[in-house]
């Protein structure tokens, strides 16, 4: 019989709940939200919530490196990015075979869509998620669009971005 700490089918959905019940409570604690850091900062000069938006991005960016020097076969296609001289080329185990520029305009077009939406809602999709867990109707009509969203896109208007992308 094996022990239930080496089945990592059952280890690794229960250390992501953790960690998820974790991250949420301390978002709801704390009030994150990184529109509402940028916000605070230009808008009332409060630099709480924007110093904990920089330690995010500052956690995120060590944890990557320390990840990638631990484990430097887990993201491949990085490298290959990272090392290539032509943009238009696929990149290998893309879907649709899309190019490095293809994904640096569509991830251009999401950013601007996701915080502009953000804004008119007066909070960042992780304070969104948040408030639906509070609650909130609102926040929970944009995780339903945002989901039904990602949907749409990936069945329907992904064939569209194959056509016209380079």
């Amino acid at each position: 019989m094996t022990s239930l700490l080496t089945n990592t089918a059952l280890v690794l959905p229960i250390i992501t709940l953790i960690l998820g019940f974790i991250i949420g409570y301390l978002a709801q604690r704390s009030g994150f939200c990184s529109i509402g850091g940028l916000r605070d900062l230009f808008m009332f000069k409060h630099t709480r919530l924007f110093f904990g938006y920089l330690a995010l991005i500052g956690g995120a960016f060590i944890g990557y490196f320390i990840f990638w020097a631990i484990v430097p076969t887990a993201f491949p296609n990085f490298y290959w990015i990272a090392n290539q001289t032509d943009p238009l080329t696929p990149i290998p185990g893309a879907p649709g075979g899309l190019s490095t520029l293809s994904y640096v305009i569509l991830a251009i077009i999401g950013g601007f869509g996701m915080g502009f939406i953000g804004v008119l809602l007066g909070g960042c999709p992780l304070r969104q998620i948040v408030m639906t867990s509070e609650g909130n109707l609102k926040s929970l009509f944009f995780v339903a669009g945002t989901i039904a969203g990602a949907i749409v896109f990936h069945t329907l208007i992904m064939q569209l971005v194959q056509l016209i992308m380079p």
